[in-house]
């Protein structure tokens, strides 16, 4: 077969293709927006106060981490969620999701446990937590990149650095 733009002569009104294949004068084409999974359809508040949508991480795998600010087991398991959110953060979003407790009882937690870099949002009125039919502290839910919830419950610090690691191997 022959490749009419590269073989039309200049001026003949056949655009002509640069090495990428995109015509030339034609504007580049925008990467298509991730479809976003019913997932992650759902909006909260910082504990800090800002807007968070988490619609903006549809294309990556998430692992959304219910805790409580009492709570020995997510104490424990904030440790390892301080050391390896910063290092996947681009591949594979850590978000916390603070209930059961009061706002300044959060923040302490955040402080404490040096979760000030992982994103962790106020949902003290459980909203989330119902969404999710999360019943327990601490649960961890991971999403694959298509949104579809592929874990759901505890996970120790070993088992939740591994998982992290694949999907962020997955995610590229």
């Amino acid at each position: 077969p022959v490749d009419r733009a590269a073989a039309a002569p200049a001026g003949t009104g056949v655009p002509t293709a640069t090495p990428t294949g995109t015509p030339t004068g034609a504007p580049p084409t925008p990467a298509a927006p991730a479809r976003v999974p019913d997932s992650l359809r759902f909006t909260g508040t910082t504990l800090d106060g800002k807007p968070f949508a988490a619609a903006d991480l549809a294309g990556r795998p998430v692992v959304l981490w219910f805790w409580a600010p009492w709570c020995a087991t997510c104490a424990s398991q904030a440790w390892t969620v301080a050391e390896i959110a910063p290092q996947y953060r681009d591949r594979v979003p850590i978000v916390g999701v603070a209930g059961l407790g009061q706002r300044t009882a959060m923040r302490d937690f955040v402080t404490e446990f040096e979760l000030g870099g992982t994103l962790q949002l106020d949902d003290a009125a459980g909203k989330l937590w119902r969404r999710f039919e999360v019943v327990e502290q601490s649960t961890f839910l991971i999403i694959d990149r298509d949104g579809k919830v592929i874990h759901q419950g505890f996970l120790d610090g070993e088992d939740l650095t591994r998982r992290v690691a694949a999907l962020a191997t997955q995610a590229g």
